[in-house]
């Protein structure tokens, strides 16, 4: 059914990501950066909206199927925050993981609960309109830690504590970050709606 989708993303380790997962299916991963896709603009306050979004504008200029995610760290004492702002949580200029990190463990630091969790949520869209777009999710929950532990992560993973492994995710053995987080969970789940078509 698919023989070509293209991110919608310029993330060169996304893309390698993805690129390998669907190589078992047969499909070839494309950069959207091919088509000179122009930046989509994000203005909606959940992931799902977000990537739905992303996918459409990466299908216009490609005219291919497109494949777009939107991730980011929530934590219940902030009602969800930094929640779809992950990224830019300390602002945009420039974006920081470092300004980030200090931002979050500022707001929860008289916090009692220090509960958080990371979403995935991709979104496959066939063409530009499609009335029906394949969406899959993927929640990791663990612990939010003051110190920074762990180099094998990016983001907020070397403050996300999984108590189960006893180690922040940036600790944690790649291929077992791999198999359990948010983003390895909603591409099995994508994986297996495509497969079930």
């Amino acid at each position: 059914m698919f023989e070509k989708i293209v991110l919608a993303s310029g993330n060169a380790g996304k893309l390698k990501e993805f690129s390998r997962l669907f190589a078992d299916l047969n499909i070839e991963v494309l950069p959207q950066s091919q088509f000179n896709t122009p930046e989509c603009p994000e203005p909606y306050h959940t992931f799902v909206e977000n990537a739905l979004a992303k996918a459409r504008h990466a299908a216009k200029y490609s005219g291919l199927p497109a494949l777009a995610d939107d991730s980011g760290i929530c934590t219940n004492a902030l009602n969800g925050a930094p929640g779809i702002f992950s990224a830019r949580y300390a602002g945009e200029n420039p974006k920081s993981d470092a300004a980030n990190n200090a931002k979050l463990s500022n707001d929860l630091a008289d916090k009692d609960d220090k509960s958080c969790y990371y979403v995935c949520v991709l979104v496959l869209v066939r063409h530009e309109n499609d009335p029906q777009p394949i969406i899959a999710e993927g929640i990791w929950r663990g612990q939010w830690q003051a110190e920074a532990a762990g180099t094998n992560g990016f983001g907020y993973d070397p403050h996300f504590y999984l108590a189960e492994h006893g180690c922040t995710a940036a600790e944690l053995d790649p291929e077992i970050k791999n198999a359990e987080s948010h983003r390895g969970q909603a591409l099995r789940e994508l994986l297996r709606k495509i497969e079930a078509l």
